[in-house]
Formats: structure tokens, sequence, C-alpha cells
């Protein structure tokens, strides 16, 4: 490691700081004037990135640092990552570049799928690797930017790897689609119970996954186990995917149900990720933002946009690189998503498809199903750890 190289970097920092306006400034007795930089903690260079840390004299604004990002992308180049809070924080300057597209290709992903019950794949970095996590430990998921962005084709890559390396027995899905524009392609999939696109129908099926978390939730008790995948009963996952949740946030019923699902499921084997185009605090309140641990923001309007959604930066991806975006689970992380056509996706899925495929919850076939409003679950009610006598 090059001591002349991190010198190199302290110096470059320092100089972003000043030009970005990063400091205190303090006028002297003598009518001079004292800057009072960030100070450099840590300065660690490997093989694919450089990384540094510093932290903020106290009454600087940390909010600075994200108004005027753009000073550390003119001294370091664009591959750069910023995180941190309030005080302390950590820059990234990665030494390679992302690719400007990344093709999907399931036999290049399976090796990364090893070992994984509920791999997402979500992309790769700037040091080629790929990103892939287990929904069985971060069970919800948040997607959204703008039309273009690659929000679609990163849902459609995720649903078709979740497909190809779960059975049907293994796997349920559900979709949620009241724009009637995204999950048309994956009808006719045995693994796909439902695609919803009338309210009534979704309200149908969310009815439907809300009484499946009590049934779990029975299991656990009887079993006396804290996770799904621990009863001797064959329990397939469930997977709930919902684009444009905007659409069914004024049915105070519905969104009750989601909120529990989304609350209540990781435990019983039920997942969801849930996408949209533009956020607002009315439609993603504190409440369940909270529970939509990794979020995903391709190319937002604008810095209140890309805040709500939790990846700061977001809006200043450029129109020029569709399928970029900023992944955010333990720190922020840029990635290019795989690029997967509906041409590609329908060949694959063609595999897929089963003759008489039934949807549970469309009108012609659910007539009969009462859509009386649900009982309120707890985590008393599925849980058989929560306050039970020992």
């Amino acid at each position: 490691m090059s001591i002349w190289a991190k010198l190199q970097t302290r110096s470059k920092l320092v100089k972003a700081f000043k030009s970005g306006g990063l400091h205190l400034t303090y006028k002297m007795s003598d009518g001079n004037e004292r800057l009072i930089l960030p100070k450099i903690r840590n300065v660690s260079i490997n093989d694919t990135s450089t990384t540094v840390t510093f932290t903020l004299p106290n009454g600087l604004d940390p909010k600075l640092l994200q108004k005027n990002y753009y000073v550390f992308e003119q001294y370091f180049g664009q591959n750069v990552e910023l995180d941190g809070d309030i005080k302390r924080f950590t820059l990234t300057i990665n030494n390679g570049e992302l690719p400007k597209e990344l093709t999907y290709n399931y036999s290049k992903i399976l090796p990364e799928l090893e070992g994984l019950e509920m791999p997402i794949v979500c992309g790769k970095d700037s040091a080629g690797n790929w990103m892939v996590y287990n929904a069985i430990t971060e069970p919800n998921c948040l997607v959204s930017g703008e039309p273009g962005a690659g929000k679609s084709t990163q849902l459609r890559s995720i649903l078709a790897t979740l497909i190809q390396h779960r059975t049907p027995d293994e796997l349920h899905i559900y979709l949620g689609d009241l724009k009637m524009s995204e999950f048309f392609l994956f009808k006719d999939v045995e693994h796909v119970k439902s695609v919803c696109v009338y309210p009534e129908d979704m309200a149908r099926m969310l009815k439907h996954i809300h009484g499946e978390l009590k049934r779990r939730g029975e299991l656990l008790n009887k079993h006396r186990v804290t996770h799904i995948t621990k009863v001797p009963e064959k329990t397939p996952f469930f997977l709930l995917a919902i684009d444009e949740i905007v659409m069914i946030m004024d049915d105070k019923e519905m969104k009750k149900q989601l909120v529990q699902i989304v609350s209540l499921g990781r435990a019983l084997g039920i997942y969801c990720i849930l996408s949209l185009q533009r956020p607002s605090h009315d439609i993603l309140d504190t409440k369940i933002r909270g529970l939509l641990t990794v979020r995903m923001g391709f190319r937002t309007t604008d810095a209140s946009n890309s805040k709500i959604i939790g990846t700061p930066g977001s809006e200043r991806i450029s129109k020029q690189t569709p399928g970029r975006f900023l992944i955010k689970r333990d720190e922020l992380t840029e990635l290019q998503a795989p690029y997967l056509t509906e041409e590609k996706a329908d060949k694959i899925l063609a595999a897929y498809r089963i003759d008489g495929w039934k949807d549970l919850f469309a009108r012609s076939s659910t007539s009969e199903i009462p859509t009386t409003k649900t009982e309120e679950l707890t985590e008393k009610d599925v849980f058989y750890d929560v306050d039970q006598p020992r």
C-alpha cells in the first residue's frame, strides 16, 4: 500500500472540502479567516477501491455533503459512493467502472445463488461482483424509479431468476399489476398463482395471503418453532410483488393487510417486493418504510424523492445509463441491473408455462369468495414465543 497514494488521496479530498464549501469559517483577531475542515481519520487502499473515513466538525450541516456531492465526483470521478450519518462518513472511490449494460444470463448468475433459499439478484458493482441477497434474512424490498430508468426489467429479472431457481411446489408467486403493464408475461407460469389487474381481485388476493399468515402462525405455535422452514409440513415460500402500490394505498383495508403481511411475513416464509415510480410521504409513511429494509433507487425526479426512498443520490443518475441504481442495505452501493428484454423473458418462461393455468383471484373464478373485513393480526397471533408462558 503506497504512502504516496494515501497522501495524494488526502490532498485531493482536502481540496474537495474547500471547493465545495464543506467547512466552517472563523474570523481571526487579525482579520484573517481560518477554515475548520472535516477531519480525515483513515485512508485504506486495496486492488479495487480506496476508502476514506472522515468526521465533520461540530456545527457543520451534514446535508451539505449531499447538496455538494458533485465536488467528490469532480475530484475523484463519478464512480464514488458516500455513506454515513450526522458526523462520521465514508467515501469509497472505486477503481473500476460499472458496465454500461449488463445482459441477463442465468447460467452466469447461477453460481451466485448457491446456498440461498430465496435469492434476489440485484446487479454488478464496479469491481465486477454480483450482489445477491437472501429474502429469508432480508424479506422486504422497495423498488422505485422513473419510467425508462430500469425498474421494470429489474422486477422481470428477479422473478425470472426465482422461477428458474425454485420449483412450483417450493415457491408460489402472487402479482399485483393494476396498471396492466408489468406482469402479463408471467400468466400461465405454474409458480404464479395470480396476476391481479383489478382492485377487487387484489383485495381477494391480499385477503388470502393475510389468512395464510394466521394459518402459518398456528403451525409455528403447534410445532413450537420460530421459522416456517422448521415445521414438518411442506410449506412453499410466498412472494408477493405489487407494482405501483400507490394505486392501493387509498384503500384502508388493503393497506392494513399489506402492512401486516410485510411486518409479520418474515418468519412465515412470505416476502414482498413493492414498487412505484414517484414516492411521497403519504404513500410511504414511516411505518411501512421501516419494514422495507432493502431499497433499490433507480433514477428519480429529484433529491426529495430519492431521500424518501432511502437512496440519496439516485436523482443524479444519468438518463444515458438505464439500469443504473443505488441499493440501500447495510450501506449504499451503486450497481448496474441485469437487462432482461420481454422477448428473452418470454422464451425463458415458456418452459414453465402450463396448459389449463387458472388465476386464483380473477373475477371469473372468485365470485364465490367473500370480501368481508379481516381481523387484525399481531405478533402474538402468529409467533409462539411472544408473551407465551414458559
